[in-house]
């Protein structure tokens, strides 16, 4: 049996938990905020909330809300300070750890009674929970959803240096000694290593590849998308042209306005939506001819998408940015950097176009490619439809799966 900690349930997170639900191998859930499916209080729960959603019996479920709800709150109030990078009581560092903590001791309650032979934790919340597995001769399975802290930090301050006005954007540069510490250590005890592309597989220091098993296990994308609204692609007019994320030069958004300086064409629309981290105006100061439309439910997000033509994601560290896929299924061809976790998704010139990281003129070149080749769109985004097909939630979780029982010999 296997015991499975995270906070927030992502995408990646569900799939797994429905394979181990379905091969009767999951004795407990452990997350900040959750409910079953099949609870009567959802009804009772706002949008927001309902989000924490899980299609797993009740039982399967142990929350630890308390952090994770004031962080909510201080979000949704402006309460800055409680919810401060790592300091504060309610930041996303503590609710983490907090989280690392609640499992850990509910695995040393339980292990022999629900007979947990593994556990299955994700990077920054791993430690504790791996600590106690390691003393109760637990196996232990690290899902690293993003580069490896020692390339992640490489690449940021050099980022800090090239951009120095985005600095305040990359976030990762002000991890504390501490939080690293903590995330070497989580490594140090991983007996086998989940990876969503190879970019952050070879992230990890050699070290680890040579003594662990280390798996590529890609994302599955959303089904369906491709026939939730209409594509308004056509072969005349603006070339609408996406970027979807947090708005910082993590993901590339310095580089992307670089190249529609180079660009300067009026032919190309730029859309970029996402999280603000920098008022509107200062980004509007690095470059102004861009469309900004603010976060929004995921069914909105895809409606969004099925209106624009082309996707843009010239991230520097990311692991295996679901979005990028999520456009795909909604037709449209990518151009992306191999750190944007888009390597195995480009076939060149048909799905799209893979650039190198730091290069606004590659980007530039690629863009007005697809702006002088407009006929060409629409079969590079039924290509990358197909492409995004081939890769379901479904197969996610069975290859995790597999991988697990490999390890335990279940």
């Amino acid at each position: 049996m296997i015991l499975v900690s995270h906070p927030f349930g992502n995408a990646n997170v569900r799939a797994l938990l429905s394979a181990l639900h379905e091969a009767d191998l999951l004795a407990k859930y452990v997350t900040t905020l959750g409910w079953s499916g099949r609870s009567p209080i959802l009804a009772l729960l706002g949008r927001k909330l309902r989000r924490r959603e899980y299609d797993l019996p009740g039982e399967k479920i142990q929350t630890e809300p308390g952090r994770e709800f004031v962080r909510l709150l201080a979000g949704a109030l402006g309460l800055r300070k409680i919810a401060a990078h790592e300091r504060g009581w309610a930041s996303i560092d503590q609710v983490w750890r907090s989280l690392d903590e609640k499992s850990a001791r509910y695995l040393c309650a339980n292990k022999r009674r629900q007979q947990i032979d593994a556990v299955y934790a994700f990077e920054d919340c791993a430690l504790n929970l791996f600590e106690a597995a390691n003393d109760l001769r637990a196996r232990r399975i690290y899902d690293l959803p993003i580069a490896y802290w020692e390339t992640a930090q490489r690449l940021l301050k050099e980022e800090a240096q090239r951009y120095p006005d985005w600095e305040p954007t990359l976030g990762g540069t002000r991890d504390s000694a501490d939080k690293l510490a903590r995330k070497t250590r989580e490594l140090g005890l991983a007996e086998l290593v989940i990876c969503p592309s190879n970019f952050v597989l070879e992230s990890l220091p050699q070290r680890a590849r040579d003594t662990k098993p280390c798996l590529v296990v890609p994302f599955g994308s959303p089904a369906g998308a491709d026939r939730l609204y209409p594509s308004h692609t056509t072969h005349t007019g603006h070339l609408r042209v996406l970027f979807a994320g947090a708005l910082t030069q993590r993901k590339g958004l310095a580089d992307l306005f670089a190249a529609m300086k180079l660009l300067g064409s009026t032919q190309v629309e730029l859309v970029v939506m996402g999280s603000l981290l920098q008022p509107l105006r200062w980004y509007r100061e690095q470059f102004p001819a861009f469309t900004y439309e603010p976060p929004r439910p995921h069914h909105d997000v895809l409606r969004l998408m099925r209106s624009c033509d082309l996707f843009v994601l010239p991230s520097i560290v990311e692991g295996r940015a679901l979005v990028q896929q999520e456009a795909m299924a909604c037709g449209l061809p990518l151009i992306a950097t191999q750190n944007a976790g888009a390597d195995d998704l480009i076939d060149e010139g048909e799905t799209g176009f893979l650039v190198p990281i730091r290069s606004p003129e590659a980007i530039a070149e690629k863009i007005s490619w697809c702006a002088t080749h407009r006929e060409r769109i629409s079969g590079m985004g039924i290509a990358a439809q197909r492409r995004a097909a081939t890769l379901t939630w479904r197969g996610y979780g069975e290859k995790v799966l597999a991988a697990i029982q490999s390890l335990t010999g279940q």
